[in-house]
């Protein structure tokens, strides 16, 4: 595995996209950094962390797919991953929150953020950005937000936990043809509140349903209490827990 260690960055997804030499970079290069100034998430949160405490990095993969292919397929496969990852370190009720956080329990832990490069001979690069809470303990502010130290009550390695995370990613990812059905049945199995009644939230108001899964273009699938099969997009829904 090739590591970049840096003590502080504004980020480590724009760290990766903004180097000159992206092109000339190994795939699965991997960037971290102790502190992080101006981490993002999904729809464009803040990730906030505590200095030193936690798994701040990117991920360069290259070749996986072109602009013809499924970008969805790239989050699946990481999200996979990461959790089976964490599973290894018997991190209790893990699960998917679509599209892709890491949650234990109730408590979000982690967060992916993927940005792609589409290039003029049509292939893609991809900057995998992983956000997770390793030995934060204290999260003031944020009531979902949790650590594996903080559920498990006990410090983990960091390099431990990068290590296996992106071995598991590079497996998936140079052999997906194999492992595509696999991954895509447990990404389904392992969907936040699947099956559980919830609320939810939309521009036009807030219904009660299930989660069913997530459609072929990446869409979550929730049928509400008229018995309706409605397909959601990120910024079309938010899960209320």
């Amino acid at each position: 595995m090739i590591q970049v260690k840096l003590n502080a960055i504004a980020s480590t997804n724009d760290f990766l996209k903004s180097n000159k030499d992206l092109d000339m970079l190994p795939n699965f290069t991997v960037v971290t950094a102790e502190h992080q100034t101006n981490g993002r998430g999904q729809r464009g949160a803040t990730w906030v962390s505590e200095p030193g405490k936690n798994l701040i990095t990117s991920i360069l993969v290259r070749e996986f797919y072109t602009q013809k292919e499924d970008p969805f397929e790239l989050i699946i496969a990481v999200s996979v991953a990461v959790h089976s990852a964490l599973q290894a370190f018997e991190i209790p009720e893990l699960a998917i929150k679509w599209p892709n956080d890491i949650m234990s329990g109730n408590k979000k832990i982690g967060g992916i953020l993927i940005e792609n490069i589409h290039k003029s001979d049509k292939n893609v690069i991809s900057i995998v950005g992983l956000g997770l809470n390793v030995n934060q303990i204290s999260f003031e502010g944020y009531p979902n937000a949790s650590s594996l130290a903080a559920i498990c009550k006990q410090t983990f390695d960091k390099q431990l936990l990068l290590e296996k995370i992106v071995s598991l990613i590079e497996f998936m990812l140079s052999n997906w043809e194999k492992e595509r059905e696999s991954c895509h049945f447990n990404y389904q199995n392992w969907l936040f509140r699947k099956g559980i009644p919830s609320a939810f939230q939309t521009p036009h108001g807030s219904f009660n349903g299930s989660i069913e899964g997530v459609n072929k273009d990446g869409k979550l699938e929730v049928r509400n209490e008229f018995d309706q099969l409605l397909a959601f997009d990120l910024k079309e829904i938010q899960l209320i827990f």
